[in-house]
């Protein structure tokens, strides 16, 4: 799908529920067939917010999380479980560097 068609559908998403987006336009903003979407919910990279088991709702910003795990397993050659893996690796660590950062800030004040 074309850069421009994804963020026409992301636009028109965000309007109507900013909060949820379903599955089919999820796997259609990261740019990924629904099907490897479902795979990477059932392998826990990413929990529905809402919804029902047959129709599951997401934020939008999960479709980040998606396209990351698909690049993942792209350019490095991982399989599903290994992208999840380095998917929330990683994210753990943008969290302690974000930590860390805050901490530094705090402690280098002059007094």
């Amino acid at each position: 799908m074309a850069s421009a068609t994804r963020t026409r559908l992301r636009t028109q998403l965000t309007r109507s529920d900013p909060a949820r987006i379903s599955l089919d336009a999820l796997a259609a903003a990261a740019g990924l067939h629904p099907e490897v979407v479902r795979r990477f919910v059932a392998l826990g990279l990413l929990q529905p917010t809402g919804g029902s088991s047959a129709a599951p709702q997401f934020r939008p910003q999960d479709a980040r999380l998606l396209a990351r795990a698909a690049r993942l397993r792209r350019d490095l050659g991982l399989n599903y479980a290994g992208a999840v893996l380095a998917s929330q690796l990683l994210a753990r660590i943008e969290v302690l560097e974000a930590r860390l950062r805050r901490y530094e800030t705090t402690t280098n004040r002059p007094r």
